[in-house]
């Protein structure tokens, strides 16, 4: 009966006047190809009386139009969704329109892309998402589904098993934007020892990092005006240790408050110290620390220390600017950022779009 009981509805709703009960479910045919040669020899195409045609089907469209019948009594008499009669009444012809997307792409891979892909798999033994993130620019139809049929079609869909793999982390509480961990490194050029500070939003993956001579406090005080001067939003917590860059010794408890809490107060931000003992509360920026040392001095030697600053500052502008990250969906954390704007500008000082890098930066 579904197959034809739009068909019904529309004689219902526009032979002259004359009623006709719609078949109930278990009803033979004959009723319906009495009423198809009376009333519509033409539908589909099919001769079911002398003479029809498919042009005079398309020539006399919907007769649906004409019915001033309410959507509530149709769809009561033939037990069928109002938004079903809705959809049947706005259509100008008794035809099927066609099914599937309006605009069709096709996500088919040639085999000078799938080889592509495949050397690029074998080759780097990245993460399923890591790959369409870094295959996406060149191969733009490239979908996450499309990818890994493509990975199973060649057996690598699966990356080799390491041994001593440890067990997965516990992920870190979610908050808000504008939650930064702080942590201090050593760094070393040519010229001698530099301390490297790193910062880096808990949420957004935010980086800024500087590197200075010395890492007293008034350094540290002074890197976290930088940083308050480099974020879009309002930074409202910090998270370090209980280095005495950051904070005074337990046993310091008459001396004069710290510098560092001083900015943080100055500014209404919240600072936090991890536990004693536990430097893993502090791990994002740890492991941050980890992955600039890795891209720059474990890299590359420096001649002095300018040759340093400026490489890490470019190093910084493509992590925040470029870098894809997983935890973010596949944004960068500029996207990220931006997208937070749209939703909660409350939280933010200035438009990031004024902190995107030129063409000639």
């Amino acid at each position: 009966m579904r197959a034809w009981w739009p068909f019904v509805l529309h004689v219902e709703l526009s032979v002259h006047g004359r009623p006709i009960t719609a078949p109930r479910a278990g009803c033979s045919g004959v009723w319906f190809r009495h009423l198809m040669v009376q009333y519509f020899p033409w539908h589909g195409g099919k001769h079911y009386g002398p003479g029809s045609t498919r042009e005079r089907h398309d020539d006399r469209g919907n007769p649906s139009s004409n019915s001033e019948e309410s959507l509530k009594t149709l769809s009561k008499r033939y037990g069928i969704n109002q938004k079903t009669v809705a959809k049947w009444k706005k259509r100008t012809s008794l035809v099927d329109l066609p099914t599937g997307p309006k605009d069709p792409h096709s996500t088919t891979l040639s085999l000078e892309e799938e080889a592509a892909i495949v050397a690029f798999r074998r080759h780097t033994l990245l993460p399923l998402d890591d790959c369409l993130y870094a295959l996406q620019p060149t191969i733009s139809h490239l979908t996450r589904s499309s990818l890994h049929r493509c990975l199973q079609r060649h057996g690598i869909s699966r990356l080799p098993e390491v041994r001593g793999d440890k067990e997965p982390k516990k992920k870190f509480k979610s908050y808000p934007i504008a939650y930064f961990h702080i942590d201090i490194d050593e760094v070393q050029t040519a010229e001698g020892k530099l301390y490297l500070f790193v910062a880096i939003d808990r949420t957004s993956k935010f980086a800024f990092a500087e590197l200075y001579t010395k890492a007293g406090k008034m350094n540290a005080a002074q890197f976290l005006r930088n940083l308050i001067a480099a974020v879009p939003y309002t930074i409202h917590t910090v998270l370090t240790d209980n280095g005495i860059q950051f904070t005074n010794r337990a046993c310091d408890r008459n001396a004069f408050q710290h510098i560092f809490d001083w900015v943080c107060d100055d500014h209404s931000i919240e600072h936090r110290l991890t536990k004693v003992k536990h430097p893993w509360t502090n791990g994002q920026v740890e492991r941050m620390n980890r992955t600039i040392k890795e891209a720059t001095v474990k890299r590359f030697h420096y001649d002095d220390h300018a040759q340093l600053k400026k490489h890490l500052a470019d190093f910084i502008d493509a992590y925040n600017f470029g870098r894809r990250l997983k935890t973010l969906k596949g944004l960068t954390p500029y996207e990220f950022i931006s997208r937070r704007w749209t939703l909660e500008p409350d939280r933010f000082i200035i438009d990031p779009i004024h902190q995107m890098p030129g063409l000639n930066t």
